[in-house]
């Protein structure tokens, strides 16, 4: 009996899942405008009593198959019911309004890739479900759905939830992938798409404005093969907004009925509230010129990308030559004469190729029309500053970006208008017209591992669509953080096609030419290959994808699936950051504190051969002679299989090199690797150098010693990446994590007067105030903050190493049989000179090259040296062009760099780099 009701309510839903009006249902409430126009952003339909939810202990193998690690032989049966009231508890008996399917224990052993995707779940055995077809299975996702485990007198001993992910997946594979989702144009007419095959039913409401009463409520109707529901509108409705109501299952709350926003979104009204109806080819939605300029070239190859990593509100924010209004907008970039464009002109002229973007899309964490902007005063290693963050970060109008709350929706918050959606889409295409215009590609930072909000949140908009789908759970069905938030599931379908239709939009309609990817080990290495196959056929050139490639959570060490992690994409042409060389250079780790953020120093900062106070006395000649063979290792691209002879006098492929228990080399070809010294997380390289030089050393020394750093990064082979300041001797006051700091802490001056050090104490998370001693020491020594002279010195210097880099395509090899046949590594072994990194490059031949023979140099002594290369003997090395010319920023390099070509010999000043070249 229980069965037939239940067929009787599963042809009422099917009714309604193909678009067939209910009359008279009870199981829902009428969909009105009301709905639309309420302060809530939910409302209860169906109350889950308190102890009535479950944990979500098993998990759908597949659209039959589920796996439950807590069940025993015995008597399983899922049970699918619309009563909320029913809990389930053990010792009761099923309620009448409950449906019964019998599950039959299967031996047949699960896939390997199927038994690793649920392996988190624990060892369990497998059961099938076999009497419902496709097209029911696909309705009984749309109510409470559980297993249990029933004694022998048909009481439950046991109950619990299932993850139905990958059931939902299996179900909707079919033509899913190729839908096209949110506001769509076809056929000449408008439509509007969501996919929500858990939902019982969706409405959409439509408003004239961003702050009007709804104009009317559209029922949508679903195809039951897809889950997509649609609705069509008149030509009329574009520019107006819209929203969801979506009838679904909550667990813990029950039936709920969510207004929620449209996770398909190209634009929104101001803070998110509502979602616009556009498209991006309207042309309304296009600055003048959009249409007819075009986009800059591909590069030539990866290892061409200079990237500049650059945080859209620090770009203009502090310069006075930006109009008011402007600063920290988007429109900033439009003003050519301004102090930061003119920088970045420098920039493009001397060799960086891209912009990398810090995230603009919209952002959970920014009030895009009432935050305000906060002004901080106080000495060095006052605390002002630092409370006064504390008092106004919650609502200051700064933040790096990484909370994601619609992907694909540039952030209102930089709009000069965030209450109209079109404002803030023709303004981005803006900036990446502005920086075209200097020559710069544009490239975005894109987080796709994590929302910044989940469940019922208001923030919160994949999960109050399908709930339970777009996250990834752990063995209780509880949403997984390792990143720092929600971490998304792309390794579940629909989210992967949410962040490749996303990326392809931004590729497409905004001319991104390169992202970077937040967390990107985060995500599956195979949906990153799809991704980059797809933006190939469809834009039908090589887009650039790189990423942090780290290994750790619930996914660490391929877990669940193979990462897009750094030892699992050699040979995919995606890159990931290198920390070997990063920590080497600078020595110790991301999260050093108390006295190792003095004592661990590394290759910049005077490791050995400049010891500090707490390293004075001690023999540090191995460290450094092991720092210098992981530098060398960037140097060559990392790339696994290249030979080199460390320290010891031991020739060894890189991948044998040791980087605390891990592969040194690790990549299959130089595209593949990204080297740098700097980005926005952790000190900038001026702070580090602050903490860790010996404390005596002199402000000219100290900005030598950070252009070693950018010689490093773009000697490399590889990707080259560069923090945007750090050509300037960029101080955050040593803030190690700015993403909050308000715009006091993470300021940049284009006017080069000051880099922003000795600012005050920095905010502090956790325990991180017993270092306040240390930082307040380096914060009060008036020797370490620069002047113009320095700050200006610098910015030339980097300059040159950019013009240098860009000279010729023997800093950029394509290959790694390339490098392997070119460079030839100097001064290793344990008879080599300290601190001194050097090669020599051969150019015969080669396109681009423009010299027959390059030798360059790192110096990081603080006393000249020379090196005998018996390979150069004879050779015709002079200095490099960029060195010789009039107003090449080290003149000590023209004075007192040297080769002689008799006994092959070359001098280098102290902490200096040079190259050398023979036409």
């Amino acid at each position: 009996m229980r069965v037939l009701k239940w067929r009787i309510a599963v042809l009422v839903a099917m009714a309604t899942a193909v678009g067939v009006p209910l009359a008279g249902a009870t199981s829902f409430a009428r969909l009105d405008t009301s709905d639309c126009d309420r302060k809530e952003t939910s409302r209860v339909l169906k109350v889950e009593p308190e102890g009535a939810t479950l944990a979500a202990e098993a998990i759908w193998v597949d659209e039959r198959r589920l796996m439950w690690a807590g069940a025993k032989a015995g008597r399983v049966w899922l049970l699918v019911t619309d009563d909320a009231g029913v809990t389930l508890a053990p010792g009761s008996t099923l309620p009448a309004t409950v449906a019964q399917y019998s599950l039959a224990q299967i031996d047949t052993p699960l896939e390997a890739d199927t038994k690793r995707a649920v392996s988190f779940m624990g060892d369990g055995p497998v059961f099938a479900l076999g009497e419902v077809d496709r097209v029911a299975l696909r309705v009984l996702h749309k109510s409470r759905m559980a297993v249990v485990e029933l004694d022998a007198e048909g009481k439950i001993k046991r109950a619990t939830r299932i993850q139905a992910a990958r059931a939902l997946d299996a179900l909707y594979a079919h033509g899913k992938r190729s839908a096209e989702l949110g506001v769509v144009k076809e056929n000449g007419r408008v439509y509007v798409r969501l996919w929500a095959p858990t939902a019982q039913r969706v409405g959409l409401c439509l408003y004239r404005d961003p702050a009007s009463s709804a104009l009317r409520e559209l029922d949508m109707t679903e195809s039951a093969e897809s889950g997509v529901w649609q609705v069509s509108l008149r030509d009329e409705a574009r520019r107006s907004y819209y929203t969801y109501l979506v009838d679904v299952w909550v667990p813990g709350v029950g039936l709920v009925r969510n207004r929620v926003t449209d996770p398909y979104s190209i634009s929104l009204s101001a803070n998110s509230k509502r979602s616009l109806v556009a498209t991006l080819d309207d042309p309304d939605l296009m600055p003048p010129g959009w249409k007819s300029t075009p986009r800059r070239p591909a590069l030539a190859a990866q290892t061409d990308l200079v990237a500049y990593e650059l945080h859209l509100r620090d770009f203009s924010m502090s310069d006075a030559s930006v109009p008011s209004a402007h600063r920290g907008k988007y429109l900033a970039f439009m003003h050519a004469k301004s102090n930061g464009m003119q920088h970045l002109g420098k920039l493009a002229r001397a060799g960086v190729t891209d912009v990398h973007l810090l995230p603009v899309f919209d952002i959970a964490t920014i009030d895009e029309t009432n935050c305000t902007t906060a002004v901080f005063k106080g000495g060095a290693t006052d605390t002002a500053q630092r409370d006064g963050l504390a008092r106004t970060k919650a609502n200051d109008c700064y933040n790096w970006g990484y909370d994601p709350f619609h992907y694909t929706a540039p952030e209102g918050g930089y709009a000069t208008n965030a209450h109209d959606g079109a404002v803030r889409v023709r303004e981005f295409r803006q900036v990446v017209m502005a920086l075209n215009k200097l020559g710069l590609r544009v490239g975005m930072d894109v987080v796709y591992n994590h929302t910044a909000a989940s469940g019922q949140a208001e923030k919160s908009v994949l999960d109050r669509i399908v709930p339970g789908y777009y996250h990834r759970l752990n063995a209780k069905g509880e949403i997984e953080r390792s990143t720092c938030c929600e971490n998304t599931a792309t390794e579940h379908r629909m989210m992967e096609k949410l962040m490749s239709d996303s990326v392809l939009a931004w590729a497409k309609h905004y001319r991104i030419d390169s992202f970077r990817f937040d967390l990107m080990g985060h995500q599956p290495r195979d949906a990153m290959e799809r991704l980059r196959d797809r933006l190939k056929r469809e834009l039908g050139r090589e887009v650039p994808l790189i990423g942090e490639g780290w290994n750790f959570g619930e996914i660490a060490d391929g877990k669940r699936f193979v990462q897009a992690s750094q030892l699992s994409l050699p040979g995919t042409g995606i890159a990931t950051f290198s920390d070997r060389a990063r920590d080497a250079a600078r020595g110790g780790g991301h999260a050093d504190s108390g006295a190792n953020l003095v004592a661990l120093q590394g290759y910049l900062n005077g490791l050995s051969l400049d010891p500090n106070a707490m390293n004075t006395g001690r023999d540090q000649r191995e460290a450094l002679l092991k720092s210098s063979d992981l530098l060398r290792v960037g140097l060559l691209g990392s790339v696994a299989t290249l030979p080199l002879t460390d320290h010891r006098g031991e020739k060894k492929q890189l991948s044998k090199i040791d980087y605390n228990g891990q592969p040194a080399g690790y990549v299959a070809e130089p595209g593949e690797v990204v080297n740098y010294v700097e980005n926005h997380d952790n000190q900038t390289l001026f702070d580090i150098n602050a903490l860790r030089l010996p404390r005596g050393t002199s402000r000219e020394d100290r900005a030598r010693m950070q252009v070693l750093g950018g010689a490093f990064t773009l000697f490399s082979q590889g990707v080259a990446y560069v923090h945007a300041g750090i050509e300037i001797l960029r101080s955050k006051s040593l803030d190690r994590n700015s993403y909050d700091s308000g715009d006091h802490f993470n300021r940049i001056d284009w006017t080069y007067n000051a880099n922003n050090f000795a600012q005050g104490l920095p905010p502090v998370e956790g325990d991180a105030a017993k270092d306040d001693p240390i930082l307040a020491e380096v914060l009060n020594d008036p020797r370490i903050t620069p002047t113009k002279k320095e700050i200006l010195w610098t910015r030339d210097a980097f300059l040159d190493l950019l013009r240098v880099r860009a000279s010729s395509t023997l800093f950029r090899l394509r290959t790694a049989k390339d490098i392997e046949q070119r460079v030839t590594v100097l001064n290793t072994g344990p008879d080599q000179v300290p601190g001194l990194l050097a090669a020599l490059i051969d150019g015969t031949g080669y396109a681009g090259a423009s010299f027959t023979r390059v030798a360059y140099f790192i110096n990081a002594a603080p006393q000249s040296v020379t090196l005998q290369a018996p390979q150069a003997a004879g050779a015709s090395f002079e200095l490099h062009p960029v060195h010789r010319a009039r107003g090449a920023a080290d003149v000590r390099v023209q004075r007192n760099a040297r080769f002689d070509a008799q006994r092959g010999a070359f001098r280098i000043p102290a902490r200096s780099a040079v190259v050398f070249v023979v036409r």
